[in-house]
């Protein structure tokens, strides 16, 4: 038997997938988002972007920024009991708001 490929994308189809009307990448301002270390961000994950794209696993996490990578900033994300830090672009975090946007 042919052993699984269990590569960084797979089973992300659906994850990966955008709406007919949504399709495309997304505004300049998205990439261009500026984030101070303490803020916190929700990671949503814009599949039209592949760099320093986080894993399917961290979708819809809430982490706070600790530090910038070139572009990139570093995200510690508690999941479970461990703190896990991230590298990722600021095209997928979202700013979690004051007034409970997000």
């Amino acid at each position: 038997m042919v052993k699984r490929s269990k590569g960084f994308l797979s089973k992300s189809r659906k994850f990966l997938t955008k709406k007919p009307r949504e399709r495309g990448l997304p505004g300049v301002s998205r990439f261009l988002q500026e984030f101070e270390v303490g803020d916190k961000v929700y990671i949503d994950v814009e599949p039209a972007v592949r760099n320093a794209m986080p894993h399917r696993r961290y979708q819809g996490k809430t982490g706070v920024i600790t530090g910038k990578r070139g572009r990139a900033y570093l995200v510690d994300v508690k999941v479970g009991s461990k703190v896990k830090h991230l590298i990722i672009h600021p095209v997928h975090l979202k700013p979690v708001g004051i007034n409970g946007d997000s």
